[in-house]
């Protein structure tokens, strides 16, 4: 249990042992920086601790805000201040200093000795968080008056209301924003008050959504118009999970790959179940489902690979990062922006309506439309912000954008061997040659017979194209993307050879394949934005990387018949499967276990 230690003396009246003891914490009292010092010793070291003004007047989620987040080491508010475990011996550091400089005596009347040990942690250069309160109170008044003058205050906002609001993304969607928070938000609560943590309901999302596909995979109008409910239903279990995490600030690393990777799981999944429900009725769309899987992943490497170039660059500057802001400033210009994106929220309610209202094909077709739409709007604006913004990148962007490519043991040797040359060519022959390799490989894939020898021959070309643009770190302007243009050219390769090979079930094997590649590279994602580094070098290299799983997809299609090509991307694709999945559960379990930082990443906009 967790330790807050009161220091002061109380004032009449005051709750604020009630409230710590109401957030979990048990309570000691200190009468002075000695008693203080001596209190903190004898807490627990794995448990929190907090040093607390007695004369604290402040609403409760102020409390909560500054003492219960799980994401910093160190938190203070105006009158309390606390450290996690991993940050105790510079809390205690920080106290031992102050007890020497008040010469072991009472705190003094007109003092907090929090708000002391909060300065004298910032003098030591520590990095302590303070939440953005709002107009939530915290405050340790000095006098009666200024007592009285703080609890009106506090009276004059509900507390409880502020926290609902708080629950909700700050930057969301306008079917998140408007059609589905207004009520999740107390659906959050609800589940706040019984208990359930935002993994359960993350879960229940996941399950719902399962579900959802299994009724559209049946291929009647009953189960489209199921599917679509369910579909609805998933996602507002989607947006609770998010609100009940920041309602009850119960973060954790696990609790955030959880959510991001089942975002990916339910979407694709039900891309697979219209694709079978759909194949029941007679039509096979299963190349449009691979293809718009193939786009969505796509179009989240574009915002992944160009956030990590950009994460921490210096001179970050843009005439057209300047004038998006301006747009933004803009009232009505914002909703469109955010919904020509065509962000999780608006995605999910267009798949939901037309899969209810019309056929697994138009589903399809206007899912790919959008999302096109939206790729080319976003990637445009950002190569227009990267070719006018003068930035120099750090070696960390450079190595994000090295994990982000996911290159495998054959692209590594060769480029160890292109690096001279690669020194010598100009900055943007990273993504030229990253561009050109993959378009002649694809390009191969569409427009030649399946089995003939081409489709190697420009896979072995793919590979060495591939080790030049990785053959220097990835610092140029549009370095970030390099990532995207080996994941089209690696996806839709495999998508355009099953589709030649003509075969029945060729297309869901590839389908499986693609998913199993797109789980490795959104988990590569995932542990590079919680701060746990890229997968283990063995992972990629036992899969191959990006172009040697490409080389084997064009060498299976050259050497075996459509059939057995057919079997051999189901064998690779269970393969695949079964490797990444084990390695990352392991992963992400583990750093569960031993206390990872909590982080809550908010991912794509809801």
């Amino acid at each position: 249990m967790p330790t807050a230690i009161l220091t002061g003396q109380p004032v009449p009246g005051s709750s604020i042992e009630s409230e710590l003891r109401s957030l979990g914490f048990d309570v000691h009292l200190a009468s002075g920086a000695a008693d203080t010092e001596t209190l903190l010793a004898r807490a627990p070291g794995d448990e929190r601790v907090a040093v607390v003004d007695a004369r604290f007047v402040g609403h409760p989620h102020a409390l909560r805000l500054g003492l219960t987040d799980p994401r910093f080491p160190l938190a203070a508010i105006p009158g309390a201040v606390t450290a996690q475990p991993a940050a105790r011996q510079t809390l205690t550091r920080a106290m031992a200093r102050e007890n020497s400089a008040a010469g072991g005596g009472t705190a003094l009347a007109v003092d907090s000795l929090a708000d002391r040990i909060t300065a004298a942690l910032d003098a030591d250069g520590a990095e302590v968080y303070r939440p953005e309160l709002g107009r939530l109170v915290a405050a340790v008044p000095a006098d009666p008056q200024a007592r009285n003058e703080a609890r009106q205050a506090v009276a004059a906002v509900d507390d409880e209301a502020v926290r609902l609001k708080s629950a909700v993304k700050a930057r969301d969607g306008f079917v998140t924003t408007f059609l589905i928070s207004p009520y999740s938000r107390y659906i959050a609560r609800w589940c706040a008050r019984r208990g359930l943590t935002p993994n359960q309901v993350t879960t229940a999302s996941l399950i719902t959504a399962l579900i959802a596909a299994g009724c559209a995979a049946t291929g009647t109008r009953a189960g489209f118009v199921a599917a679509g409910v369910l579909l609805i239903a998933s996602f507002v279990l989607d947006c609770t999970d998010g609100q009940l995490a920041r309602y009850s600030l119960q973060y954790s690393t696990l609790g955030a790959w959880l959510d991001a990777t089942f975002d990916r799981a339910k979407e694709y999944a039900y891309y697979a179940g219209l694709a079978l429900g759909a194949a029941r009725g007679g039509d096979d769309v299963w190349a449009l489902a691979l293809g718009a899987m193939v786009l969505q992943t796509c179009r989240h490497v574009v915002d992944f690979s160009f956030n990590e170039a950009n994460h921490d660059a210096t001179a970050n500057t843009s005439p057209t990062a300047a004038l998006s802001d301006k747009l933004d400033s803009v009232g009505w210009t914002v909703w469109v922006r955010r919904m020509i994106v065509l962000p999780i929220g608006e995605r999910w309610a267009m798949i939901a309506v037309l899969t209810a209202l019309t056929t697994p094909r138009i589903t399809f077709y206007a899912l790919l439309i959008g999302c096109a739409f939206s790729a080319t709007y976003t990637t445009a604006g950002r190569v227009l912000r990267s070719l006018t913004r003068r930035a120099t990148r750090t070696e960390r962007a450079a190595k994000a954008l090295a994990d982000l490519a996911d290159s495998g043991p054959l692209a590594e040797a060769a480029a160890r061997g292109l690096r001279g040359t690669a020194r010598r060519l100009p900055a943007i022959t990273a993504p030229a040659v990253a561009l050109l390799g993959g378009a002649a490989v694809v390009a191969t894939a569409a427009f030649t017979d399946f089995g003939g020898p081409w489709p190697l021959v420009a896979a072995v070309v793919y590979v060495l194209t591939s080790a030049l643009a990785v053959a220097r770190p990835l610092k140029g302007a549009l370095d970030w993307l390099v990532p995207p243009f080996f994941r089209a050219a690696e996806y839709l390769t495999v998508l355009l050879l099953a589709a030649k090979a003509d075969v029945n079930g060729a297309l869901p094997a590839a389908f499986g394949l693609v998913s199993a590649v797109a789980y490795h590279h959104y988990d590569t994602v995932y542990r590079i934005r919680g701060d746990a580094g890229a997968p283990p070098q063995w992972l990629v290299r036992t899969v191959g990387g990006h172009e040697g799983r490409t080389l084997v997809t064009c060498a299976l299609a050259v050497l075996l018949t459509a059939s057995q090509f057919k079997l051999a991307l189901t064998v690779l694709a269970v393969a695949v499967a079964l490797v990444v999945l084990v390695e990352s559960i392991r992963f992400w379990v583990a750093a569960h276990k031993v206390g990872a930082p909590a982080v809550h990443d908010e991912g794509e906009p809801a």
